[in-house]
């Protein structure tokens, strides 16, 4: 069993930053692969940043540039810093675990941008 537990959504003005958190806990001995994705309302999930299972990442088109993910495979903590926020960036954000078969996902942490 694997638990994903996000934390730092919120609300911030167009422009402004934020810092997700996502702890790991259960059977995970490495944060390869692990990752963000977001939904908007009405729309379909979307990756945001992951760790690719050799440890290199990958970025959405939509937030190269502005976002970084990072972790600490010590803690089994993954953080996604978001820079220069926009509106579209609104929706709520998921950690994510992959497994063969099946995919962990956190409860989401909602994150608004104003303009």
């Amino acid at each position: 069993q694997v638990q994903l537990v996000e934390s730092g959504g919120g609300l911030v003005q167009a422009g402004g930053s934020l810092r997700l958190s996502c702890a790991a806990s259960g059977s995970i001995f490495s944060i390869n692969g692990m990752g963000w994705y977001r939904q908007a309302p009405g729309q379909q999930r979307e990756l945001v940043a992951r760790f690719t299972i050799g440890g290199n990442t990958r970025y959405g088109d939509s937030v190269k540039g502005r976002f970084t993910i990072s972790g600490d495979n010590g803690k089994k903590m993954v953080y996604l810093q978001m820079n220069s926020l926009t509106p579209a960036d609104t929706a709520v954000y998921y950690c994510n675990f992959p497994r063969i078969g099946y995919d962990y996902w956190g409860q989401g942490a909602q994150v608004t941008v104003t303009s």
